[in-house]
């Protein structure tokens, strides 16, 4: 997430894959522009990028939309983007960020749902009984920027309805992990800190 390139900075990913030849990583990168009015350069490419120790079949980088009329969030490039690799759909995501933002991440997880179900067709259809699936189930990932518990995580994971509607992905941490599962937790990230929304 937040990976960049530029006329004069190689891409992010690209680099990480570079200083690690031993592991052959193939790697794809989505990105696009942020608004003039935020960061002039127009060389200047942010999104997404995915790593995979298998080749890359293909790449698609979808900009997703926000809710209305704010000049910050409208000049942020928020994307999905959606490799496969491996016989695996790995789709990359990036929300709008702050705790005041869930309107623009309740649209975008909509349209989230809309993009995989248009790039998957039958893929995700449920079976009778004891029938088992065809394929493996996509992959979710990204900087959701949102609490397990709100609306728009909560829609991901069938707990919650959006415009009549609900989706469903598994949460891996529900799952598997251990703890609060903090990723920017103000006590120990300067960034977070700097925020002011411990």
């Amino acid at each position: 997430e937040e990976v960049w390139e530029d006329a004069t900075t190689p891409n992010t990913a690209g680099g990480i894959a570079a200083a690690m030849p031993e592991h052959r990583w193939h790697w794809r990168f989505g990105g696009d522009r942020f608004g003039p009015t935020m960061w002039p350069d127009r060389d200047l490419l942010f999104g997404s990028a995915v790593l995979s120790r298998w080749p890359i079949d293909s790449a698609t980088h979808h900009r997703l939309p926000t809710a209305g009329d704010d000049s910050f969030v409208d000049n942020v490039p928020w994307e999905l983007f959606h490799v496969t690799t491996a016989g695996l759909d790995v789709f990359a995501c990036h929300l709008a960020p702050a705790p005041t933002h869930g309107d623009h991440r309740r649209a975008q997880v909509l349209a989230i749902v809309d993009i995989i179900a248009a790039a998957r067709g039958s893929k995700d259809e449920l079976g009778r009984h004891g029938q088992k699936r065809a394929a493996m189930p996509a992959i979710l990932c990204g900087d959701f920027n949102a609490e397990p518990g709100s609306d728009e995580i909560r829609f991901l994971s069938s707990l919650a309805v959006l415009d009549g509607r609900t989706a469903f992905f598994q949460d891996a941490w529900r799952v598997a992990g251990d703890g609060p599962g903090y990723t920017q937790d103000w006590r120990r990230a300067p960034i977070a800190a700097g925020l002011n929304v411990p």
